[in-house]
């Protein structure tokens, strides 16, 4: 019988994405001894209502450049395919069951996690895997299982990077150097967020 495949799934809105990101990829794939790394944007992040977000083409875009380079991670677009809202039941239902799933999720959104649609059922269908984040304790996923990342504390968001390029505010290396030259040929976030 053959081994299960083994796939991370590092799902979020990538607006832009940005080393922090990069480096819980890395980080995932190398202490889960993982087979792949999926990198999934959503299409319409249900939780994002109330902001404006970036065009998924250029999302998607990033998302490509950013990790061109990078062994074992691909980009995986089921939720962008998807109309309206995005919520990570649907899309865990689309993998085999016979693939072990490993959800990375930030501190901070694991702090969030009972808040989901459906909560319940990814939880039962993945293991949970904790990125710690500023401002968030370590080990808020526990109470649900999740394995705790052993990687560096980058204070890198997207947030953050939205907000320093209207305001002409240095950003380039938050970013791999692919991702910058996009965000300024596109001009992307130019205005105020």
């Amino acid at each position: 019988m053959l081994a299960a495949v083994r796939t991370g799934i590092l799902g979020g809105t990538f607006d832009p994405i940005h080393i922090a990101h990069l480096h819980t990829a890395e980080s995932a794939l190398h202490q889960l001894r993982l087979d792949r790394l999926l990198i999934v944007p959503a299409g319409d992040p249900w939780q994002k209502s109330g902001r404006d977000v970036t065009a998924g083409r250029h999302r998607l875009e990033m998302c490509r450049l950013g990790t061109a380079k990078a062994d074992r991670i691909e980009i995986d677009t089921r939720e962008m395919k998807r109309d309206g809202p995005t919520y990570t039941v649907d899309s865990l239902a689309t993998f085999p069951d016979e693939e072990e799933l490993f959800l990375i999720l930030g501190s901070d959104s694991l702090a969030r996690i009972e808040t989901w649609n459906s909560w319940q059922a990814v939880v039962e269908r993945v293991t949970l895997v904790e990125a710690p984040r500023p401002g968030t304790p370590r080990g808020t996923g526990a109470a649900h299982g999740a394995v705790l990342l052993d990687m560096g504390l980058l204070e890198v968001s997207s947030t953050d990077i939205r907000s320093r390029i209207p305001a002409g505010r240095p950003y380039r290396y938050l970013v791999t150097e692919p991702v910058y030259e996009y965000i300024e040929a596109a001009n992307l976030y130019a205005e105020p967020v």
